[in-house]
């Protein structure tokens, strides 16, 4: 069976006729949408992150607000927030628009929001070796709000810290006080 077939399997399920003038591309568009929407399993992480920059900085890097659409791996519904995501160099450091990449790439998944925030994490520490790492999430789920207990406006925010960012208060602090 195709993916467009196990497609128009579907519609008939829920009572839909896919041969109707308007479900015609139906088929192809949702999978064409899948395959988009999951591309993050192709992002070579080691890769993204092989880079860095020969930059003495010893302070805080964070990145606020990176925009991101994700699939509930429970409900293949849209999750959709926004994340911050923070390090303490090293040796080097990496450019910004990495960051945003690891967090696209995980949000690329079929994924849970816990485990994107933790990967998103431990894929920096493990990568760069920084001081520490933040990272935290926040995120407006469908699976609550169209289906279900449909709660509207719910926001689940989830955190992952490494190293100082998790050991040492002050840093602990100075990162959270970045993402208010």
């Amino acid at each position: 069976m195709t993916p467009e077939q196990a497609v128009k399997t579907l519609l008939r399920h829920i009572g839909e006729n896919p041969e109707r003038d308007g479900l015609q591309d139906t088929p192809k568009r949702v999978v064409k949408a899948l395959k988009e929407m999951t591309s993050g399993y192709s992002t070579d992480i080691a890769a993204l992150l092989n880079v860095k920059f020969d930059v003495a900085f010893d302070e805080m890097v964070v990145l606020n607000n990176i925009a991101f659409n994700s699939l509930c791996e429970h409900h293949m519904l849209p999750f959709i927030g926004t994340a911050t995501v923070g390090y303490i160099p090293n040796e080097g450091v990496v450019g910004i628009s990495k960051l945003a990449r690891l967090v696209e790439a995980h949000a690329q998944r079929l994924q849970v929001q816990e485990r994107m925030t933790q990967d998103i994490a431990q894929d920096l520490q493990h990568r760069l070796d920084p001081v520490g790492v933040g990272v935290i999430i926040k995120a407006h789920h469908q699976c609550m709000s169209c289906r279900g207990i449909r709660k509207l406006n719910t926001e689940m925010v989830t955190s992952a810290l490494t190293g100082a960012m998790k050991d040492n208060s002050a840093a602990r602090a100075e990162f959270l006080s970045f993402t208010k």
